[in-house]
């Protein structure tokens, strides 16, 4: 969390996206309200906002209110041009390894690789090392862990799939990272 100040956080001016309507037949509409507050999930950014609205009294009158709601980021605002938004109250994840993991992989990669023996015709068969994810994996292969996947890979009867990018991900574990360069190599 963003450490607290002398001052209490006050809200700032904010563009909040309001859904079309069929019914009504109203498109999307923007409003400005107040941003209370960010919070950081596990699946993105949340703002507290406080739209404007309206109330009834006791007294049989209205008045004018603030409905507070949590929505997404960035689908449902939009900044304000000119608004300082580095005093919002902001509460931030902690970094665990296992956020790292995914914030260097993403979201939709499955951890470990498949292995797929192939047999063309005659001669030894040879084997594939994919990722999980890779539409050429063998379906419902056991996941090797890291170790298991190199040591797989070293064998000559191996290749690395380039279409899943098993090959850009395991070839620097297996020759080092010094042979990975932008030029064609040096045969002098």
């Amino acid at each position: 969390m963003t450490p607290p100040s002398d001052a209490e956080p006050k809200p700032v001016p904010v563009r909040v996206v309001l859904p079309a309507d069929p019914l009504l037949g109203t498109e999307l509409q923007e409003v400005v309200a107040r941003l209370w507050k960010r919070r950081q999930t596990e699946t993105g950014w949340a703002y507290l906002v406080g739209l404007p609205s309206y109330r009834d009294r006791e007294d049989g009158g209205v008045e004018a209110a603030e409905y507070r709601v949590w929505v997404r980021a960035p689908d449902h605002v939009r900044p304000v041009d000119g608004v300082d938004y580095d005093r919002v109250a902001t509460e931030r994840l902690e970094k665990t390894p296992q956020s790292a993991v995914r914030e260097v992989l993403g979201e939709r990669r499955p951890s470990g690789w498949v292995f797929a023996k192939v047999r063309d015709g005659r001669g030894p068969a040879h084997s594939v090392l994919h990722a999980p994810d890779c539409e050429e994996a063998p379906q419902g292969a056991a996941l090797l862990d890291v170790d298991r996947a190199l040591d797989a890979a070293e064998h000559p009867g191996t290749r690395l799939c380039t279409l899943c990018g098993a090959a850009q991900e395991l070839t620097p574990m297996i020759r080092g990272f010094d042979h990975i360069t932008d030029s064609a190599p040096d045969d002098s």
